[in-house]
């Protein structure tokens, strides 16, 4: 059977131009628009795992999981517990529809200001919280947030990279959730030893300081030339492209932008448009990479790092500083990304991420298995929590220079200007959706499937991984408005796109794999 095609390496059309300082500069400032959602990550785990916190708000949790004869994977199984965790999502999903149009109309830095505008109001309120109404409208207000920073900042930072570093750029939105996460964890070891009880309120005050960064770094962005030339200042969006090429000549890359925003004016209606049959690689890749991000199970580590490692048999203060641990890996291994992205590509690193996630996970659920069985009852050795731990920075590892930039990078870069923002909608509704479900369902399912949790997200891992191999082809220096001419040349994908898709006339050469 034929198995994914491959991008030759030299297929991508080469655009004058050099790598400038304007642009780095640029795409680093706005993919602070990560540090959001990176922070709240973080945050809400570690808040939740705080005494004094559950007390104040959640009395039956906080009286559960100290609760002797209660079943160590149960004891904060607590459906308003983890709404308060999954509200962000749901917010986050409706308002991603609404931060699509606002990106599209009025362009890509008015949708980053906006989220960050609102994400401050709510950290704000999250941070002088005095009841749960309070807590849950203000974690509603930084999904609203999450949406709008998720919706543009990944767009912004394919459409102003050059084709040859657009991996790297791409991948610094990532970097910047992987370093809010790891702020989060820190913050959350220092807040939990403050005498009195109120180390939580700084946890989720501390929010706002993200905010303020995109907020304020958004208003010095200026808008990319896809965006400028989208609502219909020619000439601007021509000066634009050169400033942040480093160079007058341009013309070839203009005149393929000005045919992309031509096509995509006689497009009425995105939403519509993206359902036809020319467009189905897009809208199953914008459909299937998040949903596969998500159950992934990353989000169980990220969110519920501390409550897990405490289900374990871990204390506070251990749990808070094994989820600093996992951070810290996560960031480095961001970085490996960043530099191999554009490298050895993108089939490369899911490949190998899926498949040392699935041993990863394996793993930890064979070993949770064999030492706490059904009940949950046992303590962990020194060497095995060690081990435990050891397993788990892997799999945070894989993830990180796979599936957690991928996810946002490949959507991000696959579609044609037309219907890029429905598109990147999708992309982030689907992630926030599952992202919801596996926040609000998590520890009511490690109460009921117990250490066969980790094996029903290996399984999962385990269908991606082979989705990938068989059906993404590979994008990595490709310009972004010659992306249909990948998919042209793809063994599945072809039949799906006309010719007059494709820019040029021809398609990439590509190499198929054949498998048994």
């Amino acid at each position: 059977m034929a198995g994914g095609g491959f991008v030759a390496q030299d297929g991508g059309r080469n655009y004058a131009g050099q790598i400038t300082a304007f642009v780095v500069i640029t795409c680093l400032v706005a993919a602070t628009g990560g540090l959001i959602f990176g922070y709240d990550i973080g945050i809400s785990g570690g808040v939740t795992g705080m005494p004094s916190f559950l007390k104040e708000f959640f009395p039956a949790t906080y009286k559960k999981s100290h609760d002797v004869n209660e079943n160590a994977y149960c004891k904060y199984d607590n459906h308003l517990l983890t709404l308060f965790t999954s509200s962000l999502y749901l917010a986050a999903l409706v308002a991603s529809f609404f931060a699509s149009v606002i990106t599209r109309i009025f362009g890509r830095k008015t949708s980053m200001c906006s989220g960050g505008l609102v994400f401050l109001v709510g950290a704000l309120l999250n941070g002088f919280a005095t009841n749960i109404i309070m807590l849950i409208v203000g974690r509603l207000l930084l999904g609203v947030g999450v949406g709008f920073a998720n919706q543009s900042v990944p767009v912004y930072l394919s459409e102003m990279a050059p084709a040859k570093i657009r991996g790297a750029l791409n991948i610094g939105f990532q970097m910047a959730i992987t370093i809010g996460i790891v702020v989060a964890n820190l913050v959350n070891y220092g807040s939990s030893k403050i005498e009195g009880g109120w180390g939580w309120r700084i946890s989720l005050g501390l929010a706002a300081v993200p905010a303020i960064i995109m907020t304020v770094g958004s208003l010095f962005l200026p808008d990319t030339p896809n965006s400028i030339l989208e609502r219909g200042h020619t000439e601007k969006s021509k000066k634009m492209l050169q400033k942040i090429r480093g160079t007058d000549d341009v013309e070839e890359e203009f005149q393929d932008l000005v045919d992309a925003t031509e096509a995509a004016k006689r497009v009425e209606h995105p939403w519509r448009t993206i359902l036809e049959p020319r467009y189905r690689p897009q809208l199953v890749m914008c459909t299937l990479i998040p949903f596969f991000q998500q159950v992934t199970g990353i989000n169980v580590i990220m969110f519920y790092a501390p409550v897990l490692f405490m289900t374990l048999g871990f204390g506070q203060k251990a749990s808070l500083m094994s989820a600093v641990i996992t951070g810290t890996v996560n960031v480095v291994a961001t970085v490996v990304s960043i530099y191999s992205v554009d490298k050895v590509g993108r089939r490369a690193l899911f490949l190998e991420g899926g498949v040392q996630m699935i041993l990863c996970q394996i793993g930890v659920g064979t070993m949770i298995g064999l030492k706490f069985g059904v009940t949950g009852e046992a303590v962990l050795s020194s060497g095995e929590a060690d081990f435990v731990l050891f397993l788990i920075c892997a799999y945070v590892a894989a993830f990180a220079w796979s599936w957690g930039p991928l996810g946002w990078l490949v959507p991000s870069e696959i579609c044609p200007l037309e219907i890029r923002s429905a598109g990147q909608a999708i992309n982030v509704s689907v992630n926030m959706l599952f992202t919801f479900i596996i926040a609000q369902g998590f520890l009511s399912l490690l109460c009921h499937m117990k250490f066969g949790l980790f094996y029903l997200f290996a399984g999962f891992v385990i269908i991606m991984t082979i989705f990938i191999y068989f059906f993404l082809p590979e994008t990595k220096n490709v310009p972004i408005e010659e992306m249909n001419r990948v998919w042209k040349a793809h063994w599945f994908w072809g039949k799906y796109i006309p010719d007059d898709a494709v820019i040029g006339g021809h398609a990439y050469s590509s190499k198929n794999n054949s498998s048994a």
